[in-house]
């Protein structure tokens, strides 16, 4: 098969179904902008708060482990 007939056969497998136009049918997804003059402080606050969480248990663990390194191969 040619490359270019190839490439064709493939971007109709690739591309998306598409209803008839004039179908009765309606996605059940539809999108909306997001909410922002009333932010989700909660959200906010649990995104915030974990990604520190994360950050000060990942300097601390690599704290113990270089201090680990260092006691293991006599460098301290």
């Amino acid at each position: 098969m040619a490359p270019s007939a190839m490439l064709r056969s493939l971007s109709r497998l690739l591309a998306p179904a598409r209803l008839p136009s004039g179908s009765p049918a309606r996605s059940k997804f539809y999108v909306r902008d997001p909410p922002n003059q009333n932010p989700d402080w909660l959200k906010v606050g649990l995104t915030l708060g974990t990604s520190v969480f994360l950050w000060l248990y990942l300097i601390k663990q690599h704290n113990e482990d270089v201090l680990e390194y260092k006691r293991r191969n006599g460098l301290e």
